[in-house]
């Protein structure tokens, strides 16, 4: 008989599965649908959790999966570092770099997710979705580049068709919903079977596993703390880069949102291992 596959997952809350849970609170995911899909024997390790960013993924989750010695690993991350304040994106490839290098080292596969454009379904000031853009299309260079380099299954999210459907969105247009990470698992499924991996057919459900008075009462607990937490944090970055974007607007005119931008710091981050146990969201 086959030694099982080992598959693993690291990463933030879309690694998780937020978006993906019943009424009990139990998170599911694109990685457990995937897992499903699979028609050889399997052992599905998930050690990603909520607001983890990429340093986070390199020190402490990475550790946590490579005692099983997984052969096929997704790495999904690079949302919460974009969130804060002091972002660099240097520091977020050089983390991610060397993740992906300790992967390779394992004899692993592994898996990288484009972030999408969140001003497509998110409603925000002009100038604050130029910024924002302007920080996400950092980190989708910085994970095409080393998916290129470390030869990892890259999916693409942008370029898939229907992508931003409101159906495929959680109640708080962050997060995948149910039926979006059946869709993300699809498309990975599609990828891995070029690899060479068994995988049958995603299942997808007709229904959400959780009714709208559940997403609503789920929004106000979460959503709305994480939301004005973020504002908080990134309240000060906001205000100078949108006064650094109107003088690069100024200067190199409306479509040069992918050039070089600098990314302030305007306070050190304290969070303590125990706050971050308790935020639920990325």
């Amino acid at each position: 008989m086959n030694e099982p596959l080992r598959f693993a997952i690291i990463g933030d809350s879309a690694a998780s599965g937020v978006g993906d849970s019943d009424s009990l609170g139990n998170y599911f995911g694109w990685g457990y649908h995937l897992a499903q899909a699979f028609t050889e024997p399997l052992i599905y390790i998930n050690a990603s959790r909520p607001g983890a960013q990429s340093k986070e993924v390199l020190h402490e989750q990475l550790p946590k999966i490579s005692i099983h010695n997984p052969e096929l690993v997704a790495v999904i991350v690079g949302g919460n570092d974009l969130l804060r304040n002091g972002f660099s994106p240097q520091v977020f490839e050089d983390n991610l770099n060397e993740t992906l290098a300790l992967i390779e080292m394992m004899g692993a596969t592994s898996m990288l997710l484009e972030l999408h454009d969140p001003t497509r379904i998110v409603p925000m000031p002009r100038l604050v979705a130029r910024v924002c853009r302007r920080r996400v299309n950092a980190v989708n260079r910085s994970t095409r580049k080393l998916a290129r380099r470390y030869s990892s299954v890259l999916l693409e999210t942008r370029s898939l068709d229907g992508i931003y459907q409101r159906e495929k969105w959680h109640v708080d247009r962050m997060h995948p919903s149910k039926l979006g990470h059946q869709f993300i698992a699809d498309n990975f499924a599609h990828l891995l079977r070029k690899r060479g991996f068994e995988i049958g057919n995603v299942q997808f459900s007709a229904s959400n596993n959780r009714s709208r008075k559940d997403s609503i009462i789920w929004m106000l607990k979460n959503g709305t703390p994480w939301f004005l937490k973020r504002s908080l944090d990134l309240l000060p970055a906001i205000l100078f880069l949108s006064i650094t974007e109107l003088i690069h607007i100024a200067r190199y005119g409306r479509d040069s949102e992918s050039a070089e931008v600098f990314f302030p710091e305007f306070a050190p981050q304290q969070m303590s291992h125990k706050h971050l146990q308790k935020e639920r969201v990325s």
